[in-house]
């Protein structure tokens, strides 16, 4: 993935969020995570590398590939071309664990430094956490009953801290759109929007302290 280039929050967890083809490779590529089928996982990932840090859909581990390369302790050039691809050092398990967690807890010593996140964007854990905790509200406010409905697992800020360009895009089944979302030091910026509706287009900055419109009614 470039410098510029805007990552993406997989929050799908129904699968019936997906037709059937969609779903079919997205459980090849949790497959061959799985299984250690290093070179089918990439043959997969050039096809579609959006899903980098995408795990498989209503999974319950919350393992993407690069926790699959903690797992199982793979060379270390495995990790290193994953993450020089987009894969996020940053992201938690459903149990809470980062990939140099799980290599660290299994053994895999010659993992922990490729899996060890370097930090671009520092922001400290409790302001994080405010920051979060009021883009989630956000999205509730914004997305409405979608977000119970499609199940859907809410975007964590952590993981753009370790990105060069911290923006993410983060997708809504159903909003026919969804919330495009970049750290600026110690704030988050956020457009959201319904792609069908003209107008709908709303930009909030993000505090510890809450939200406030700055924008709105682009397309």
């Amino acid at each position: 993935m470039g410098q510029d280039e805007v990552s993406t929050w997989d929050g799908v967890t129904l699968r019936s969020s997906y037709n059937d083809r969609a779903v079919e490779e997205r459980d090849k590529l949790a497959d061959a995570a799985r299984d250690g089928n290093w070179a089918g996982l990439f043959d997969l990932l050039e096809a579609n590398p959006h899903w980098i840090n995408s795990g498989r859909v209503g999974g319950s581990s919350g393992y993407a590939p690069l926790h699959q390369v903690a797992w199982h302790g793979a060379d270390a050039d495995i990790a290193h071309r994953l993450a020089a691809g987009g894969a996020w050092r940053m992201l938690r398990t459903a149990q809470g664990e980062r990939p140099v967690d799980i290599a660290d807890r299994r053994g895999h010593h010659h993992l922990l430094v490729p899996l060890t996140p370097v930090i671009h964007h520092r922001l400290p854990a409790e302001t994080m956490k405010s920051i979060q905790h009021h883009f989630h509200t956000l999205i509730h406010h914004r997305a409405g009953d979608l977000i119970t409905d499609q199940q859907l697992r809410l975007p964590e800020l952590e993981p753009l801290t370790e990105q060069r360009n911290p923006a993410c895009w983060f997708a809504v089944p159903g909003m026919y759109g969804g919330f495009s979302y970049r750290l600026e030091r110690a704030e988050l910026t956020v457009e959201s929007w319904c792609r069908v509706v003209g107008g709908s287009g709303q930009r909030h900055i993000v505090g510890e302290h809450g939200a406030r419109l700055v924008a709105e009614g682009f397309v």
